[in-house]
């Protein structure tokens, strides 16, 4: 089961988008989710402001913007 880190804030539509995409990906790709608002961290906040959401498997990142295709190919890559 991959571990899968994703770095938010709220509000961010665009983290829901991804969530959502995560959720229709969940057979195929099992995973638990960890949620990190990044307005709670002041390093976060300077390093991923302007490029959430992010997706994290290990040292692996995904920035948005994050699409079926970008996102299947990832999780396919980090299986």
């Amino acid at each position: 089961m991959l571990e899968i880190t994703l770095y938010t804030k709220d509000p961010c539509p665009l983290c829901d988008d991804v969530k959502a995409l995560l959720a229709t990906l969940e057979g195929t790709y099992p995973h638990t989710l960890t949620e990190v608002d990044i307005t709670e961290d002041a390093d976060l906040n300077a390093r991923y402001r302007f490029e959430i959401p992010v997706l994290q498997v290990g040292q692996t990142r995904l920035k948005a913007p994050i699409g079926l295709l970008d996102l299947t190919q990832f999780l396919r890559e980090a299986v």
